[in-house]
């Protein structure tokens, strides 16, 4: 006998990139195991950069997952989402027009079965998008970090409503680093300290240098392995790093910007992307990195430490860059791609709470968005 459906949870899906299709992907994929618990998940808009597709009518239906599987494919392929009409029962609308028919969708949704805004895109341009499906009482669960990591304003705005925001995987993709900072701190058991690797490329680079390599050829390793950004100074230069620590400052109180942060780069400003090709960086670059980074390696090994780049959260503030730890701790010991998190608080004061795993890649990205939406399911439920 076929479970009854509990809550269902129409979605709107910003961006449409890696993590996007891959949450679509598994949205369809996931369709049985989700029956069986009772849930549906009903995608009704899917926008990209410059348009909206959604459902012909997004009160009864969604797009249907032989269309949504398609999208993915086409998006893959490079394809505009307006190649897709022709499959019918869906609707096409390009920016500006898509964004207020996003917020249409809010408006009707929001305040009857309800809605959850999903944004996977890596841009700021959000932000006001959010802030008004927040008021019109839809749900949000963001991979997207920049909303969070701009005005402290718009942080407390998207956060207002704990209930109804789930950004997990803004911070370490999948891992559980929010819930479990969230879950302490509700206890009423002080977080003190968080330190964090938080770059799978970051952790690769800095654990493959204890073997005696040079820096130069580690990186270009990690970026024929994919592990980098097509230019590795966007991975070398801690900003990604420093906006997972700002998202993790702000959820313990500090209201701090990203100005306010002290980020150490891996290269100097002489070369900088403004300064510097990315091919003239790799072939001629990096190389002038070598001796000084191998003298910092060889330095903290002779202490019995090992270097890391890490966020360190503390109440006087939050630092991002390299730093010598001991070669036995849990940030110490990591080898290869994976992120690790200390938190440090009264009653994991010696002995911190260690996160670690996987914490990058678009698939392991979106499971972490997919459970942050079903974590919502109660607030969707259905009258019998």
């Amino acid at each position: 006998m076929p479970t009854p459906v509990k809550s269902v949870l129409p979605v709107v899906l910003l961006g449409c990139g890696g993590v996007g299709r891959y949450l679509l992907r598994h949205i369809v994929s996931c369709r049985p195991l989700h029956a069986n618990q009772g849930v549906a998940i009903r995608v009704v808009g899917v926008a990209d950069s410059s348009s909206l597709l959604v459902a012909e009518d997004v009160h009864s239906t969604g797009l249907d997952d032989a269309l949504l599987t398609q999208l993915c494919a086409a998006k893959s392929a490079g394809s505009p989402l307006s190649s897709l009409l022709a499959q019918g029962h869906c609707q096409l609308f390009k920016n500006p027009e898509a964004r207020g028919k996003v917020i249409d969708a809010a408006t009707t949704l929001g305040r009857t079965t309800g809605l959850v805004l999903v944004d996977c895109s890596a841009t700021y341009d959000t932000v006001t998008l959010l802030k008004d499906a927040v008021d019109h009482g839809c749900c949000i669960v963001l991979a997207n970090k920049k909303p969070l990591t701009g005005a402290y304003e718009d942080f407390q705005k998207l956060v207002s409503n704990f209930r109804r925001i789930r950004f997990e995987s803004t911070v370490g993709a999948g891992l559980p680093v929010i819930a479990s900072v969230t879950r302490i701190s509700a206890s009423g058991d002080p977080i003190s300290r968080i330190v964090g690797s938080l770059s799978g490329t970051l952790g690769y680079v800095m654990s493959e240098l204890e073997d005696g390599k040079k820096f130069s050829e580690v990186v270009k390793n990690a970026k024929s392995l994919g592990y980098t950004e097509p230019d590795p100074r966007d991975d070398l230069g801690g900003m990604d790093v420093a906006r997972k620590a700002l998202i993790l400052a702000r959820l313990l109180g500090q209201q701090i910007s990203m100005e306010s942060i002290n980020v150490e780069s891996l290269y100097p400003s002489e070369l900088g992307p403004d300064a510097v090709s990315t091919k003239d960086f790799l072939e001629s670059g990096l190389v002038q990195l070598d001796n000084s980074m191998e003298e910092k390696v060889k330095a903290a090994s002779l202490r019995g430490n090992v270097l890391r780049y890490v966020c360190e959260i503390e109440s006087t503030g939050c630092q991002v860059g390299l730093k010598e730890l001991p070669n036995d701790s849990a940030l110490g010991r990591l080898r290869g791609s994976d992120n690790v998190v200390e938190i440090y608080s009264r009653c994991y004061q010696s002995s911190p709470l260690v996160i670690q795993g996987a914490g990058a890649g678009n698939d392991t990205t979106a499971a972490g968005v997919l459970a942050d939406i079903i974590d919502l399911q109660d607030l969707f439920q259905t009258t019998a």
